[in-house]
């Protein structure tokens, strides 16, 4: 291993931030060190880092292994207890060296291994600055952190605090270092990224940003956003959509489910119709835009006709790339009280959605063979298109421009003939 290594799990936010967790790391002195960057959207997710957690261990005896994210931010107790475990950092310590010079030695009580902070008192995100994202081509910018917003099945809230921006000075200038060092595409990110900017002077909207970045960084050729809440969009976000190539025409949006009652339960703030509408308002001034979304099957209390609603919700905005999550409890959230549906009909709901998702994936590829496309290599071969679809690019270094005539696909990314150009 090499002096400070990082799993990371999650979100790109968490991408991000793995990158100032081992800059930070490294300035306090830490040596031989394994962090675990977790997440807690899902009991999978706590699940898989705990079975890594148990791997590094195994296969570095030797070296300090510190968990922290979100899993670890709202359930530090667990973690703690693990044997494997040296120590916890909560979700504002991991990113200051000063938390990784105090850690404790080996052998200590398990309370004593917790550094884990109130994340509800923390009220200001600071600017976090990085020059290189490990492994990808693609520059993740984290913009706003925390989450305003209390949704009955989300943990995150508490993992991560309430909203609070990056200020807009600030995400120029990393913006500008992450182009410097060579990326051609800045991904925004953020919990909610949509909030940004209700905690910072004159209120500036993740829109403002966006524009103000591409104006005042021109060398960024392609800009994309992590994910988004439709019900936030301003107009500036329309704006672009509308009018600005260097914006990518792809969103990921937050939907979580197709059913108006059940949204209501999740505490979501748009509805069925508002989803439509504001997909068909994109579409009208993008036709060639792809639609992402995640969507929860088998929340409690879904009837078969509401999970319907699901599917029909996907079928008429034509989600491209759907994420589907079987419903899994989080303890502490109001959805964890509520009448569970068994996990048998939530595993077959979930099977039910993913065929979806895989019928409207398809359909989408075919509807790009012949089309000339703009792609960005990335990691083993493999590109994105302008709308985020994943194609086979053989032959090609990670961070090439290349511009191909899409020639068909396997059900899962698509191929092309020769490229046409490449930068």
């Amino acid at each position: 291993m090499s002096a400070i290594d990082v799993i990371t799990f999650g979100c790109r936010l968490n991408t991000y931030e793995s990158e100032v967790m081992k800059a930070e790391a490294a300035k306090a002195g830490l040596n031989r060190a394994i962090l675990v960057n977790t997440c807690a959207v899902t009991g999978e997710a706590v699940r898989q880092a705990r079975q890594a957690i148990r791997r590094a261990r195994r296969e570095n005896p030797e070296a300090r292994i510190i968990v922290t994210g979100c899993a670890a931010q709202t359930d530090a107790a667990s973690f703690a207890a693990m044997p494997e475990v040296d120590a916890v950092l909560g979700n504002e310590e991991k990113l200051k060296a000063e938390h990784y010079r105090a850690l404790p030695d080996f052998g200590v009580s398990a309370e004593e291994k917790i550094a884990v902070n109130d994340i509800m008192s923390v009220t200001e995100s600071a600017p976090q600055m990085v020059s290189h994202i490990d492994g990808h081509v693609r520059g993740f910018l984290q913009v706003q952190n925390g989450c305003d917003h209390r949704c009955t099945f989300c943990i995150i809230p508490y993992g991560r605090g309430n909203s609070r921006s990056v200020p807009m000075g600030a995400v120029v200038e990393q913006a500008r270092r992450l182009v410097e060092n060579g990326y051609r595409e800045v991904v925004l990110t953020g919990v909610d990224a949509t909030s940004y900017g209700a905690d910072l002077p004159g209120q500036p909207t993740l829109g403002l940003l966006a524009k103000t970045l591409l104006k005042q960084v021109p060398d960024i050729l392609r800009l994309r956003l992590s994910s988004i809440d439709s019900i936030e969009a301003d107009h500036h976000l329309f704006d672009l959509i509308g009018g600005e190539p260097r914006f990518m025409p792809h969103l990921h949006v937050s939907l979580q489910h197709g059913d108006d009652m059940i949204l209501k339960r999740m505490k979501r703030r748009h509805s069925h119709a508002d989803a439509l509408a504001f997909a068909a308002q994109v579409k009208r001034l993008r036709p060639e835009i792809s639609f992402g979304a995640d969507m929860i099957a088998g929340f409690p209390t879904e009837t078969e006709e509401m999970a319907e609603n699901s599917a029909r919700l996907a079928e008429a905005i034509g989600i491209a790339h759907l994420h589907v999550f079987p419903y899994s409890p989080r303890p502490g959230t109001p959805a964890a009280r509520m009448p569970q549906l068994d996990r048998t009909t939530i595993k077959a709901r979930a099977a039910r959605l993913r065929a979806v998702a895989e019928r409207l994936h398809a359909t989408h590829l075919d509807g790009l063979i012949g089309t000339r496309q703009k792609l960005l290599v990335e990691r083993n071969e493999m590109a994105h298109t302008e709308d985020f679809t994943l194609v086979a690019a053989p032959g090609f270094h990670p961070g090439t421009l290349v511009e191909v005539e899409i020639a068909g696909h396997n059900g899962r990314h698509l191929t092309f003939e020769p490229a046409v150009h490449a930068a």
